[in-house]
Parts: C-alpha cells; sequence; structure tokens
C-alpha cells in the first residue's frame, strides 16, 4: 500500500508521497501493537485468519463486511459476555485467497467453519457478513441460538442499483489500482462530521489497504449482481431471536432491506437509525444494544 499522508490535502483526497508517518504527540502513549491471531485450517482447506477473546460460555463469532475485518468488528463486541470469536473472510487480512470469484455461499462456507470450529452458539453479521450470515441460515435454520445483524444490504435481490453500481465501481478501481477513486469512495461513506478526524483517515487507509490487495477487488468482483438468499421464505425457519439494525438515507445499506429481513424472520427485534454512519455517530448506543441484546 502506498503511504498517505496526514492530514489530508485540501480537496480531502489521500494522495501518493514519501514515507512519512504522523509523529506521537506528545504526553500520548504509543498505540498498542495489534492482537496475536492465527490461521485456522478448514474443512473446505482455506485457512482463515482468526482472533479469539474472553472466556467461557456462550460463544460469539463476527463477521465482518466488504474490505473491513476484525478491527472493525471488535468494537461491537467489546461488552459482550462469554468467548468472542472474529475472523476474516477470504482474501482479507492474513486470510487466504483461493481462486475466485467468489460468492455467497462461499462467504457462508467461511462463517460456517468458523462458527463450527469454535462451537459458536451465537452470531453477528455485519452488512457482507450479514448476507453471509442470511445465506447460512437459509440452508441451517437452527444454526444459532441468537442472531445480530448489522447494516444488511441485500436478501432476496442483488443490491439496489445505486448501491451496487457503487460497489462495482469502487472494485473496479481497485483492480485498476486507483487510489484516488478508490478512496474518494471509502470517503463518500464517512459522515461529514467526522470526515476531518485522524480516527476517520485510520479507517480510510485500512480499507484501501485491503481494496488494493489484488485477490480481493478480482474476486469479489461478481459479487455486486449476486444474491445471497434465493428464497427469502427459507429464513422464516429461523426460530432464534434476532436484532435487525439498519440506518435512514444509507445508500449502501437501505433501511428497507432491515425491515423486510426483521419481518421474515419470525422472532425479530428492528432497529433503524435516523441518519447513516450509527458506527460513527451512535457508536456507543449500538454497542449497547448489541450486548444487552445477545447478553440478555
Amino acid at each position: 500500500m502506498p503511504d498517505l499522508r496526514w492530514p489530508p490535502p485540501p480537496e480531502r483526497n489521500p494522495r501518493r508521497s514519501v514515507a512519512w508517518r504522523t509523529p506521537p504527540r506528545p504526553g500520548r502513549r504509543p498505540a498498542p501493537p495489534p492482537p496475536a491471531t492465527s490461521l485456522v485450517a478448514t474443512p473446505h482447506r482455506v485457512r482463515l485468519e482468526r482472533l479469539v477473546t474472553g472466556a467461557g460460555a456462550p460463544v460469539t463469532v463476527f463477521a465482518h463486511g466488504l474490505a473491513h475485518g476484525i478491527p472493525h468488528t471488535r468494537p461491537l463486541g467489546r461488552e459482550v459476555q462469554g468467548r468472542k470469536v472474529f475472523f476474516q473472510f477470504r482474501g482479507h487480512g492474513q486470510s487466504e485467497a483461493p481462486p475466485g470469484p467468489w460468492g455467497y455461499p462461499d462467504l457462508a462456507r467461511d462463517l460456517r467453519s468458523i462458527a463450527d470450529l469454535s462451537a459458536a452458539t451465537r452470531a453477528v453479521g455485519v452488512s457482507l457478513g450479514a448476507a453471509a450470515l442470511c445465506r447460512l441460515l437459509a440452508e441451517s435454520p437452527q444454526r444459532f441460538d441468537r442472531l445480530v445483524f448489522y447494516l444488511p444490504a441485500a436478501l432476496d435481490g442483488s443490491l439496489p442499483d445505486g448501491a451496487r453500481q457503487r460497489l462495482a465501481s469502487m472494485l473496479a478501481a481497485a483492480q485498476a489500482q486507483d487510489i484516488n477513486q478508490v478512496s474518494e469512495a471509502i470517503y463518500a461513506e464517512l459522515p461529514p462530521a467526522v470526515r476531518g478526524s485522524q480516527q476517520a483517515w485510520n479507517y480510510l487507509t485500512s480499507r484501501l489497504d485491503q481494496l488494493l490487495r489484488e485477490p480481493l477487488a478480482t474476486g469479489y468482483a461478481e459479487l455486486p449482481r449476486q444474491v445471497p438468499v434465493p428464497d427469502l421464505t427459507a429464513l422464516r425457519a429461523v426460530s432464534a431471536p434476532a436484532l435487525v439494525i439498519g440506518c435512514v438515507a444509507d445508500p449502501m445499506h437501505p433501511a428497507s432491506v432491515a425491515r423486510r429481513l426483521a419481518e421474515t424472520l419470525p422472532h425479530a427485534t428492528l432497529h433503524v437509525y435516523e441518519k447513516p454512519g450509527a458506527f460513527w455517530t451512535h457508536r456507543a448506543d449500538l454497542r449497547e444494544r448489541v450486548s444487552s441484546f445477545l447478553n440478555g
């Protein structure tokens, strides 16, 4: 990944630059090193990166979104009791990238393998992870005893036209290694109030690092046109309590999808935030909702 410069240039777009890093602020401790992860062999012969924290029962598995990863799902599990299992889908982080293209059946297989190997009884799916969880449940509706879906983007159809075009364009730009176009697409996802922050900049560079890896953009190139759950009625057999969370005015994760999912699952509770970007603007409330539901 090319080095990026902080603070952002006037047009608020990352640029290639000389190797330069923001020095630590006086009086502040340097960031701790990332936690140690391991590569786990799966029955389908794709080794996946996994991090396990906490101890005891219950065991909850967390599935991340596209070009996200373990660091982006860990905040949701901070107050969750028991053992927490975070992992990286194929093509993300240190997980292996078998020959593609990859689709929702592959992602559901990754999620199922990690859940089975970890003896997970609960699952949290974010965006792409929510779609993979839906696909798994369509095949095995009784697999988990508690479920959380945050920002589901698609169900029995592909992504809405606008979201599909935006995602396809971003993946195409990533394949072309067009750092400016990719960063503009990521930047547009951030709430205006946080766009100038160091935290947002770290998020942007982290996602760039994922997207500009050659296997990811190529492997997921066909995903925007694919359907997670061909037959939505399969989800009506899910008996586990579920929490479905969406956001109004999120172009990539329409609130209508969250509502449809909540209507389909027999024992679902729906919460819709009034503005997009709840992970940024309502993180404490979001974390509390997830942990209270899973700990209840």
